[in-house]
């Protein structure tokens, strides 16, 4: 069976950090691009940062630059979500999906919601 797991959420103050991973299992991410989304209560699914597995190369979205870091661990076939410096904007449930790269379009161009793995997504509460 296949499928991606979050997890690392909680509750974090202001100015902290958190990190999440998104492992899989049931398949290799190793051709896969990978993406990080988050909810808000109330708002729209947002892009926050991808990353093409073949060759390492990522993105980021605005919400994430300069405080965030994906990184991946091929041996635990995990990618992870450092958030540094979290604010209370950034609270929402954060999801990672996943999908087959089959061209070398870059990993932004697959950040779409028609995405083939999805998990069930993990809290981040950011709160003093």
């Amino acid at each position: 069976q296949l499928h991606i797991v979050e997890s690392g959420g909680g509750l974090v103050q202001p100015g902290g950090s958190l990190r999440l991973s998104c492992a899989a299992s049931g398949f290799s991410l190793d051709n896969y691009v990978i993406g990080w989304w988050r909810q808000a209560s109330g708002k729209e699914r947002e892009r926050v940062a991808c990353m093409a597995l073949s060759d390492g190369s990522l993105h980021y979205f605005e919400s994430a630059k300069g405080r965030f870091t994906i990184s991946r661990d091929n041996a635990k076939n995990t990618v992870y979500l450092q958030m540094d410096n979290v604010q209370p904007e950034d609270t929402g449930v954060y999801s990672c999906a996943a999908v087959y790269q089959s061209s070398e379009m870059l990993c932004p161009m697959w950040m779409t919601p028609t995405m083939t793995y999805w998990g069930k997504g993990t809290l981040v509460t950011v709160s003093s």
